[in-house]
């Protein structure tokens, strides 16, 4: 009895989904719970295990369709399940005839017989396809070219080389039927001018809604600072070691710029906020979203009630999740929700940016890459490691005055990291 292979609810309001990387094959034996194939869907990756042990008898669909929540999209047979049999027909009796001479074929040799021709026409098809021609075939059994055949005659010349006119100068391509000569042309590439279309993935589509309703629905606005690095820098290194050996987990800059935020969406509760409808909804817990590039794009896992976590619990946590959206492996709950965004492109060595804010998240704080630049300090020209810092804020709950006043908290603390202690 053949076992259906369907896809699973994947998560609220999900109701389609695309299939990816098949783990198993056609006739494979496969245990209870292993893992069958990928479903992508807007958010994560999923892995669809074996209901049974036993054979897989049949795929419906490939990498890249997609498919119903509760479709169909495969066959198993359950351990020691009979094979299907297969039917032959009996030899045919027939009255004694001349034909009663010539054997007795079986249904499956009429079968490979019609295979045969078939892929004979295929064959013989494809080569007067290949040749160029459209042919006619006569009644006296001549074949000759049609109109179709007699116009591709006619001169072909690709458009950056001379028209017909000029069809003897060096680079022009002449057709004359099945044969087409190409004369070079100096200075230009021989290489073929191709295009690969490739579907979007659920993921790429999500982020591309997201992306375009954040622009439609929020008025969106950024404002820049700049903060010295030296303080955060001296202290990371100070301690970097002994930190790792407690924790096995560096310590890193994005550590600090969670509580760092935090203190400030304390400071300005408005960029913690969003507006639903003709009210505004103040969250009084902290659920920082960090953007990290995944397998699959950018995703935004979230650190819960971060306000909570030390920072060694912070570290750990973006380090499991970071590995974990490469290896597209972050559950579904895992990315929703947040109340506010962080986005580092400054590992990929950006220098300034205008971040999106993640819908219906009203700020995302864009952090840079560190650079030497010279500054003044106390009426002296010094060197100093200087980040770039980007605020992006829905400027229908956030105004000006607060997002300046959001952005300058966190270059005092970062610049100063033992306000965070003593909460000054």
């Amino acid at each position: 009895m053949p076992v259906e292979l369907r896809v699973p609810e994947v998560g609220e309001s999900i109701t389609e989904v695309q299939i990816g990387e098949h783990r198993k094959r056609e006739g494979d034996q496969v245990e209870k719970d292993e893992n069958l194939v990928e479903i992508e869907t807007d958010k994560a990756t999923v892995e669809i295990p074996a209901p049974i042990a036993g054979t897989l008898t049949k795929w419906l669909k490939k990498n890249g369709d997609s498919a119903m929540v509760g479709e169909v999209i495969g066959y198993m047979e359950a351990v020691g399940a009979a094979a299907p049999a297969v039917a032959v027909a009996a030899p045919s009796v027939a009255a004694p005839s001349v034909a009663a001479a010539a054997p007795v074929h079986h249904a499956n040799d009429h079968a490979a017989e019609a295979k045969a021709q078939a892929a004979k026409s295929i064959e013989t098809s494809a080569q007067t396809k290949e040749a160029g021609k459209t042919t006619e075939v006569r009644r006296d059994g001549a074949v000759k070219p049609t109109t179709a055949d007699r116009t591709e005659k006619a001169l072909i010349v690709s458009p950056d080389v001379p028209r017909p006119k000029e069809a003897s100068s060096p680079g022009t391509q002449l057709s004359t039927g099945p044969e087409t000569v190409s004369l070079p042309l100096a200075g230009k590439s021989k290489g073929a001018r191709e295009e690969e279309i490739v579907p979007m993935s659920p993921i790429r589509r999500r982020i591309a809604q997201r992306l375009v309703e954040a622009q439609q629905t929020a008025a969106l606005l950024t404002t820049f600072n700049e903060v010295d690095m030296s303080a955060v820098m001296a202290l990371r290194n100070e301690h970097k070691q002994t930190f790792q050996d407690r924790y096995g987990v560096k310590l890193g800059f994005m550590s600090f710029f969670v509580k760092a935020s935090i203190d400030a969406l304390k400071l300005v509760p408005q960029v913690n906020a969003y507006i639903r409808g003709n009210d505004i909804v103040y969250h009084n817990f902290y659920d920082i979203g960090i953007a990290v590039g995944g397998g699959k794009g950018l995703v935004v896992p979230i650190l819960r009630d971060a306000d909570r976590m030390s920072f060694a619990e912070i570290e750990l946590a973006i380090s499991d999740l970071a590995t974990r959206a490469r290896q597209n492996s972050l559950q579904l709950d895992e990315l929703q929700g947040g109340t506010f965004t962080i986005s580092n492109g400054g590992v990929y060595g950006s220098l300034l940016s205008t971040p999106i804010v993640n819908p219906p998240q009203s700020g995302i704080l864009g952090l840079h890459t560190i650079q030497d630049r010279v500054v003044p300090r106390n009426g002296e020209i010094v060197i100093r490691p200087i980040m770039n810092l980007a605020l992006t804020y829905d400027h229908r709950i956030v105004d000006g005055q607060g997002a300046v006043t959001f952005l300058k908290r966190i270059k005092d603390v970062i610049e100063e990291p033992m306000r965070m202690l003593v909460e000054v």
